[in-house]
């Protein structure tokens, strides 16, 4: 069975493109289902629909989440089409299988007073007396809001992904695909005392091509970008994470006026179904609003 598990990773990281964390999170999830069905005798070329359910039920009758429930559905139907594939399975019985529907929840946004005040205040004075981490701190709160990418995506980037002419970096998003994003003038003026005053104090021989660093020289974690993001938006008001960032963005942009669809190709989001959240976000904000301001509200 370890043969099989690791031959199913191979699959989502090389096949499918799945980022390491999903494929732990999938090969987790078929551990576990194998576990279930050897607990009662029953062999993974023998899996059935009834013990999938069963299987699923379990997990439900413990509290699990019906995100988490969903996402072991998409754990199994993914390795049973791929075991049929590979001929561990005769035919496969998850197609039959539902997922639960998910509540949806309205993600954090922070007000653009909020996220200005972020930005603003990522450096600190520190900046001014040259202190490279204060800049490197700026450019990560500029390039999260004024993009909207992700955490992963920008620790990823490379010197060689931000074309300063145009105001452009190139994103590797989810599944390896490549786009394009703008950034603003303040972004920008970031980046440039970054990379002339901030990064070559830091830089060692391990940096590489690594646009951020992290106070070692090698290249930023996500989990100190995740650090500097909740601290700068603790100051502005309201402690956030970068994906909040990234909600805010796309927030605003709608609400400045932006096409959602342009908003969905500078996320990167595959379904526009994804992006149409943030529309449901604008309309809670105008409707707080109204209940707030309007004598008849």
């Amino acid at each position: 069975m370890t043969d099989v598990l690791v031959a199913f990773a191979d699959h989502l990281s090389f096949e499918k493109g799945h980022s390491k964390h999903t494929v732990r999170a999938y090969t987790g999830d078929i551990r576990g289902l194998v576990a279930f069905a050897g607990a009662r005798g029953v062999e993974v070329g023998d899996l059935d629909l009834p013990l999938l359910r069963a299987w699923l039920a379990e997990h439900a009758r413990r509290g699990a989440a019906r995100t988490t429930i969903a996402r072991q559905v998409s754990s199994a139907k993914t390795f049973c089409a791929w075991a049929v594939r590979e001929g561990v399975l005769q035919t496969d019985p998850a197609q039959r299988l539902q997922a639960p529907k998910s509540h949806r929840v309205l993600p954090a946004v922070l007000a653009p007073e909020q996220a200005a005040a972020a930005v603003d205040g990522a450096a600190g004075d520190s900046a001014g007396d040259g202190d490279p981490v204060a800049f490197r701190d700026r450019v990560i709160l500029e390039l999260l809001y004024s993009c909207g990418i992700r955490v992963g995506e920008l620790c990823g980037l490379d010197l060689g992904d931000v074309d300063a002419d145009r105001r452009v970096i190139r994103v590797i998003g989810k599944g390896d695909k490549q786009r394009s994003v703008p950034y603003g003038g303040p972004a920008a003026a970031a980046l440039d005392d970054w990379l002339r005053r901030g990064r070559s104090a830091l830089a060692t021989a391990a940096s590489g091509d690594a646009l951020l660093l992290g106070v070692k020289g090698g290249r930023l974690d996500q989990r100190m970008a995740r650090t500097v993001v909740h601290r700068a938006t603790e100051t502005a008001g309201q402690s956030v994470g970068p994906h909040a960032l990234r909600h805010s963005a796309a927030t605003h942009l709608l609400e400045g006026g932006a096409d959602l669809r342009v908003v969905q190709e500078l996320l990167g989001h595959s379904s526009l179904a994804t992006t149409q959240l943030y529309t449901h976000v604008s309309v809670e904000r105008l409707r707080a609003v109204h209940r707030q301001a309007h004598p008849r509200a």
